[in-house]
């Protein structure tokens, strides 16, 4: 039976994709069967200059476009927004059917999700989808992705919050952008002493590795539930 982790962020542009790629590279360097989804990427013009390209080429994967991501928007808005511009909305079963190809072929499936936990994926006429519909869909457990700075006790709280209020697991945190120093020892342990969920590991500018055992970050996902 494979495992499935989903990887959020507090927000837009706080290194998901990046502490994501040291992720899944770690455990594929370790010798996991481990592959990659995203249901939906903006602002790209096609998969290899995007978010998931990056993954494959910084963790070394062989999974082809169409394996990697189901829907591709070149706009660079919220994807619910670019498939009201560009047409092409995100279907429930497409996505469904996108995750279970990767975890047929992987013992372990990481899924990154667009933006925060509150980013809409579709809002027309016909479906309302946010990330937390795709999570629960899959029955995912989740980290969060935050920046390691000022702000980051409010932002990371919210994010642990929300999803314990949809029932959503949280597993663990990743602090990027990490310099060190007295405010973000503290906001680590602010963050865990309130949410009692533990910050797994840190990242700094320029990190190619994540400092985190392999057995740590497999230990995170969840078997699929059928």
């Amino acid at each position: 039976m494979s495992k499935g982790l989903f990887v959020t962020g507090t927000g837009t542009d706080v290194g998901k994709t990046y502490v994501t790629a040291l992720l899944v590279k770690k455990l594929h360097d370790a010798g996991y069967n481990i592959g990659y989804y995203k249901a939906a990427i903006s602002g790209a013009e096609n998969v290899t200059e995007s978010d998931a390209g990056y993954v494959r080429k910084i963790a070394g994967l062989k999974q082809t476009d169409e394996e990697l991501l189901s829907y591709l928007y070149k706009t660079a808005v919220s994807p619910h927004l670019a498939s009201q511009l560009e047409g092409n909305p995100v279907e429930k079963d497409v996505v469904i059917a996108g995750f279970n190809g990767v975890a047929a072929n992987h013992e372990f499936v990481t899924m990154e999700g667009s933006g925060g936990i509150m980013c809409p994926i579709r809002y027309d006429d016909k479906a309302h989808y946010f990330l937390e519909d795709i999570i629960q869909w899959l029955h995912l457990p989740t980290i969060i992705i935050g920046h390691a700075g000022l702000g980051t006790i409010n932002s990371v709280v919210l994010t642990v919050e929300y999803l314990r209020h949809r029932n959503i697991p949280v597993k663990g945190i990743i602090l990027n952008n990490y310099v060190g120093g007295t405010m973000e020892e503290d906001n680590i342990a602010m963050i865990e002493a309130i949410t009692k969920v533990p910050v797994l590991g840190v990242v700094r500018e320029g990190d190619t590795e994540l400092d985190i055992k392999p057995d740590v970050l497999a230990g995170l996902y969840d078997e699929l539930k059928a």
